[in-house]
Formats: C-alpha cells, sequence, structure tokens
C-alpha cells in the first residue's frame, strides 16, 4: 500500500461520477457506484474474482519459495534477491545477491490485511481522505478487519518451511502496538516492530520504500517481495513517471520477467498510485473504435 493521502482523490472519484485532478490533467471518473458502493470496493471487498486473483496469487508465492529454497539447497548456489541493488534503473535493475535466512516482504493494507471497516466508513459517508481519520483506524482494534483470501494459509506454510515473514508497510511507526496486534489478530503474526514488522517513519524517505527495504535485506535473503502498489517492490516507478511510461515500465523487457519471479502483485482497485491517467494515456489513438452505428446528433 503506499501512502493513505492518495485515497484523496480516488475516494471522490468513486463517489461522485465527477472530472478530478491527476497530476496537471483531468481523468474521467468511472462510474460512481453500483447498486450504491464504490463498484472498485464492490470488487476488492465483495466479489469472488478479487478472493480468486488473490489466492491464486498466494498458491504462486508459495510454489515460488519453495522451489527457490530447492534450488538454493540442491544446487548450492546463491540466488538473487527480489530486491534491486543500488543504482539500479528500471531499464538495468539488478539485483542484490541473497546471503543470509530466507524471508519473504509483504505490504500490509490491501496486501494481507482488508481494510474493510475503513473504507465502508468512507463509501457510507461519501468522505474523502483525513489523516487524522486514518489515524484513528490504525488504533482500532481490527475487528472490522480481515486477512486477504489466501494469506494466512500462505504466510503459515513459509513459516514451516523456515522462511521468515517480514511486515513493510506506510503505516506509522507511532502505532506500532496497534499493528502487530491486528496482524496477530488477523493470524497474520507474529510482527514484531524492528525485526519483522517495519513501518514508515523506521527510515528516511517517508513514504518510500526503498530504504526499509535495503534495511531488510541487510538481515536477510529476501526471497520475494509482495504487495498491491508498484511502490511494493520499488520506489523507482514512482520517480515522476507519467501512467503510461510507468506501465511501459512495468511491461518492459526488463521488468516482466520479475512478475511471478520474486515479485508477486495483488488486485488493488479503490487506491492507490494505479488510479491516475487520461484518455491518452488509458486509450492510445491507436486502440480506440468509434461505432459506425452510433446515432450522429
Amino acid at each position: 500500500m503506499v501512502h493513505r493521502a492518495l485515497t484523496l482523490g480516488t475516494a471522490a472519484f468513486a463517489l461522485s461520477g465527477c472530472v478530478v485532478a491527476v497530476g496537471n490533467q483531468s481523468a474521467p471518473a468511472a462510474p460512481a457506484t453500483v447498486a450504491g458502493v464504490p463498484s472498485g470496493m464492490q470488487y476488492l471487498y465483495g466479489s469472488g474474482e478479487a478472493a480468486a486473483a488473490s489466492r491464486q496469487a498466494y498458491s504462486a508465492l508459495v510454489r515460488y519459495v519453495q522451489q527457490y529454497q530447492r534450488d538454493r539447497t540442491t544446487l548450492r548456489r546463491m540466488p538473487l534477491s527480489a530486491v534491486l541493488a543500488p543504482g539500479a534503473t528500471l531499464a538495468q535493475p539488478g539485483q542484490l545477491p541473497c546471503t543470509g535466512k530466507a524471508a519473504v516482504v509483504f505490504d500490509v493494507d490491501e496486501t494481507v490485511l482488508l481494510n474493510t471497516g475503513y473504507e465502508y466508513a468512507d463509501a457510507r459517508g461519501g468522505l474523502s481522505y483525513d489523516a487524522a481519520r486514518w489515524e484513528r483506524w490504525e488504533r482500532s482494534d481490527g475487528r472490522a478487519t480481515r486477512a486477504v483470501p489466501g494469506a494466512v494459509e500462505a504466510l503459515a506454510q513459509l513459516r514451516a518451511a523456515g522462511v521468515t515473514v517480514v511486515f513493510n508497510s506506510n503505516r506509522n511507526a507511532a502505532t506500532a502496538s496497534f499493528t502487530e496486534a491486528v496482524l496477530n489478530r488477523a493470524g497474520l503474526g507474529p510482527a514484531r516492530h524492528g525485526s519483522t514488522l517495519f513501518l514508515k517513519g523506521d527510515a528516511p524517505g517517508g513514504s518510500a520504500k526503498d530504504a526499509r527495504r535495503a534495511l531488510i535485506a541487510a538481515k536477510f535473503c529476501v526471497v520475494a517481495l509482495v504487495g498491491d502498489q508498484l511502490g511494493d517492490f520499488s520506489d523507482l516507478f514512482n520517480a515522476g513517471l507519467k501512467p503510461a511510461e510507468r506501465r511501459a515500465a512495468a511491461d518492459s523487457p526488463a521488468i516482466a520477467g520479475l512478475w511471478g519471479n520474486g515479485w508477486f502483485v495483488l488486485p488493488n482497485p479503490v487506491y492507490g498510485t494505479a488510479l491516475a491517467g487520461d484518455f491518452d494515456d488509458v486509450f492510445p489513438n491507436d486502440l480506440r473504435w468509434s461505432d459506425p452505428g452510433a446515432r450522429k446528433e
């Protein structure tokens, strides 16, 4: 998950049906609601398709890590880390050498934990992001959250295989004890701040995660990264790229091979850096169609 402030445009976008500003351009809003519920929330929190996609990703993750561990043992080689090395670029994404105990690094929100209660309050009240309200949510007891489908089972399998589960979240370090508790309550723990839980404020960079990833990679062989935003894999994706450039980078030959091979992404149509782009970004000229049978005014 990226910084929650990114929900400001998205919540209004989903609820109002108006045009919202994205960067310096205007983006047409998607249909506001279906049966009174924002369509992205309907998909992520209510649909069987989202549950299936999440379980599919987690099953693929477990298979990948198990194979990685077998190769590491039987071939007696040191595979590369899923963390990019200092100086890496999206065109040349060099990876760190992998030494030490194996770990998988997970984002928290909408990756292992669904913030259903918070998003309900947004949807029901037509609310936009408010930092104080989000902090109150972080300090809540977690009763209105639930684990992402497949996460509890996958994390248990990884731990049983001797792999350390580490969380790297943009929740605040000041509310660390509450985040530990909500992860434990959801069956996703144990999580210990500074050991297997890293939060915004634990390293320079604010919501950027590379500095925290470097701390983790110094302690563990990071076998895989799991998240719902491209920033959960590298801050390079958020370094001023326009939406079309960002999509091209994620699908480029240099990066494409990492998806499902160390990098595992979960669906999130509710908020975040994915929800940007004007008509030219989303619908390039060579992929447009005009209905010849449409009524002309």
